[in-house]
């Protein structure tokens, strides 16, 4: 989550605009002391916001140009144009007995007849409201004069300079009251008030500042920040507009009306008044960080970081711009660039635990996994309550096998319902009320607070249902192994297939050039934002929109209401927590009867097994001995081809058990990375087994893997976080998957699986049952044969891969959504047969 620089609290007395440039004052302060009309400012420079990245002039200190700004949008960019018009000239009356009324109050103040003076200087001011003689006399008329009154002022501004607030409050109170109509006073006053947070008090001194000149815009800026201060946003907004719409050139209350927009979740319009101020001032510093944050909030990365590239030209000590356009980088893949602008802020701003956990993730993406968790370690010695960094310590320390703090999440985690990713914290609590409980956190954090309305799609001229499927792994990947056949049977006479690729862009692969053929459209949205891809999804008339990926990347989008209808299906093993999404595709045994309870989703159980198969997926034999791959060519072949984030030692000390009890066995396991492969060696030592037991596969094309694990005896799967595709694989490949049905649905995934293959037997349902299950097996041979004889007969007609039959039982889910929707029902669970 990016912070907004708050919102901008106006300067006026010239001796405090200099020392708001400085360090005296706050970062973000009021407006101090005495305004001056637009009118009155002299022509400092011209300033020029340009599309592109030249180099512009700054006004000189404390001067506003004086030139017509006009702020456009467009679909990506804010962008700021300069209009070569002048402000209008000061509006000029006859002369004839203005003068002489002028003269008449100077001469009453003189001899200390202030109440006629003021009577007469409003006079004027009535006749010629931009008068700036008058107002200026009537302002000095209220103001303190005499020596002491004058010296208790001085006090007042320099306490308020200073940051002594306390003194501010006292010298201002005394001051307001014996100079009630004093501008000056009032608004100082309300200033250190709003710094200690008494705002309504604030509130009252500002009031009264503008009663004594409803012509001081600032003193409006000020008054709508104290009501946004008291929960009253829509009298702030009211305010701002009005000061905006009597003060062409007034930049801090188009950027303040900016940040309450973006809060209250109008973001476009947001853009619009950040522009605007930009337009005014062109060195607002604040105004170009917060534009970025937006952009970066709304999905325009580009367009981001170009603004925080401005921040940081105009301010080079940012470390939060840079810090920030890191994290943009970072997003776009461009990981050195992004790993140097967190190493920047960090020598700026040694303590920045964002930046450390984000140079942790640059690491991450580097393969430097242990320097990786050192600095999230060191973001957590900075914020020992930052539930993230802690986890994603934990995880990638997962990722290494390196268990020893792994108790960590069970005493602080497992308590904590913090915003942190819910996927990393599925491999080490196997509860899922807690996992609801996590993504529902999530949510709050990832999605938009408010949708935006969604028109009724137009009726399809075909009468087909329009369906969009959303990834960003639609290339030689394992969403696409599973999916593809589901798109190959797609009934296209009832069904307008989308897909809509939000990955990097990939040289065209064997995989992807098919699956083109095989839908009616095929778009590329990576490069879009949140809203553009709505925009997109919209104009196709979408009745239903899928999310193959959820939590695990680019789910923020159906936030937004791509379709009427917007189902889970796939990607993330559990709910998403939020009102966003309609339906999650399931089935029996992986969520069973009363689980739903844990999902802030309709459920839909298909009958046999939830996930979608590939019943042409190719498999190249493997013509090598089980020597060629360091296997034993007699010894029982225990395999796991997991992600080592999902092995604990819980696993480890079963499988470790089994080794030490079947003589002259293995276990084959993916390589990952060289601190899990040590780790992993250290632990069996440990355990009394040789490490040289140990046997770790490369990474190989798809179906030369496939064809390698029928060298296998048994898959041993992870408790959870099951095998997923993985457990596909071996079961395509005719290699028996031994698993443990846990409780979340992560957990369960590999019994439903082994199931809908016709194997259910070893779906077990407690650790002693799997590691008896699986020793009996390695005992027996003949019972083994048997399972992979069945396996093998059954293959092709098993639920798990009779791919037309689960292709008929999903389009029936989705007709099912698509007219209970027509109906005007609110979404339902519901079973296909």
């Amino acid at each position: 989550m990016r912070r907004f620089e708050p919102e901008r609290h106006s300067r006026q007395a010239a001796e405090l605009v200099e020392a708001a440039a400085g360090d005296a004052l706050p970062a973000h302060h009021v407006v101090e002391c005495f305004d001056c009309h637009p009118d009155d400012l002299s022509r400092c420079g011209e300033s020029v916001l340009p599309a592109g990245r030249q180099t512009f002039a700054s006004p000189a200190p404390g001067g506003v140009p004086t030139q017509f700004y006009q702020v456009t949008r467009s679909p990506n960019v804010h962008h700021v144009h300069l209009c070569r018009g002048q402000i209008p000239g000061r509006a000029r009356g006859s002369m004839s007995g203005l003068e002489t009324l002028l003269i008449k109050a100077k001469g009453a103040a003189k001899r200390g007849n202030a109440d006629a003076a003021r009577a007469i200087y409003q006079d004027v001011l009535e006749r010629h409201p931009n008068n700036t003689r008058a107002r200026a006399a009537l302002k000095a008329l209220d103001e303190p004069s005499g020596t002491s009154a004058q010296r208790r002022f001085d006090t007042l501004v320099a306490a308020y300079r200073d940051g002594n607030m306390g003194l501010a409050v006292r010298e201002g109170e005394a001051l307001a009251r014996a100079f009630p109509h004093s501008h000056g006073v009032q608004n100082l006053y309300g200033a250190a008030l709003l710094a200690l947070g008494d705002n309504p008090r604030a509130e009252t001194a500002f009031r009264a500042a503008i009663a004594a000149d409803p012509s001081a815009h600032a003193s409006g800026n000020n008054l709508a920040i104290a009501l946004r201060r008291q929960g009253r946003d829509a009298e702030a907004e009211e305010l701002y507009r009005d000061v905006i719409a009597r003060a062409p050139t007034y930049a801090d209350a188009r950027y303040n009306l900016a940040n309450l927009l973006e809060q209250t979740g109008r973001d476009e319009e947001a853009g619009y008044f950040f522009a605007q101020a930009l337009a005014i001032d062109p060195s607002y510093v604040d105004a170009y960080y917060n534009l970025g944050n937006l952009n970066a909030k709304m999905g325009r990365r580009e367009d981001a970081i170009a603004c925080y590239e401005w921040t940081i030209h105009l301010r080079p000590e940012h470390a939060d711009a840079i810090n920030n356009m890191g994290g943009e980088l970072l997003a776009l893949d461009r990981v050195d660039r992004a790993l140097d602008c967190f190493q920047k802020a960090l020598e700026i701003t040694p303590d920045n635990g964002k930046a450390l956990v984000n140079r942790g993730k640059a690491l991450v993406l580097m393969n430097r996994l242990p320097e990786a968790v050192a600095s999230f370690r060191d973001a957590l010695a900075l914020a020992p309550s930052d539930a993230s960094a802690r986890l994603q310590a934990l995880f990638e320390e997962a990722h290494m096998c390196d268990w020893r703090a792994r108790g960590e999440y069970a005493l602080t985690l497992g308590a904590d319902v913090g915003a942190v990713q819910p996927f990393a914290s599925l491999p080490f609590r196997d509860d899922p009320a807690h996992q609801h409980q996590r993504s529902c956190a999530c949510a709050m954090h990832v999605f938009p607070a408010r949708p935006a309305n969604l028109p009724t799609p137009a009726p399809s001229r075909d009468g087909r249902i329009r369906v969009g499927y959303f990834s960003a792994d639609f290339h030689n990947h394992a969403t696409l192994y599973l999916m593809s056949g589901l798109f190959r049977e797609h009934d296209r006479s009832r069904f307008e297939v989308h897909l809509y690729s939000y990955g990097p862009q990939r040289e065209e692969d064997h995989h992807r050039a098919v699956l083109k053929g095989q839908v009616d459209t095929f778009t590329e949205i990576g490069g879009l934002t949140d809203e553009e891809v709505m925009r997109r999804a919209r104009a196709d008339n979408l009745d239903i929109a899928i999310d193959l990926k959820g939590y695990t990347r680019g789910t923020r989008m159906f936030g937004h209401r791509l379709a009427p209808v917007q189902v889970a299906h796939m990607g993330y093993p559990g709910t998403l927590g939020h009102a966003c999404m309609d339906y999650f595709v399931a089935d029996e045994i992986a969520l069973p009867e009363g689980a739903e309870a844990h999902f802030s989703e309709a459920v839909v159980r298909l009958a046999g097994s939830y996930q979608a198969n590939d019943n042409q997926r190719v498999i190249v034999p493997d013509t090598r001995a089980r020597a060629g791959h360091g296997l034993p060519e007699q010894g029982f072949v225990f395999a796991s081809f997991n992600h080592t984030y999902k092995i604990s030692p819980a696993e480890w000390d079963i499988w470790m058990r089994l080794l030490s009890q079947v003589d002259g066995s293995v276990l084959w396991l993916l390589r990952s990375n060289q601190w899990a492969e040590a780790n992993l060696r250290s632990e069996a030592e440990a355990r009394g087994v040789d490490p040289a037991r140990l046997v770790f596969a490369p990474s190989l094309p798809h179906a030369e893997h496939l064809g390698r694990l029928a060298l296998a005896d048994l898959f041993l799967d992870t408790f959870a976080v099951n095998a997923h595709t993985t457990a596909s694989d071996a079961l395509w490949a005719g290699l028996p998957v031994l698993t443990l049905a846990g409780r979340q649905f992560a957990a369960r995934v590999a019994a439903s699986l082994v199931t809908a293959a016709g194997i259910p037997e070893l779906a077990t349902t407690s650790a002693g049952d799997y590691e008896a299950c699986a020793l009996a097996l390695a005992q027996h041979p003949e019972r083994l044969a048997a399972l992979r004889q069945r396996l093998s007969e059954e293959r092709m007609s098993c639920a798990l891969f009779d791919t037309p039959a689960y292709t008929r039982r999903f389009e029936r889910a989705l007709e099912t959504m698509h007219q209970r929707h027509l109906d005007g029902d609110a979404p339902a669970s519901f079973f296909v047969e």
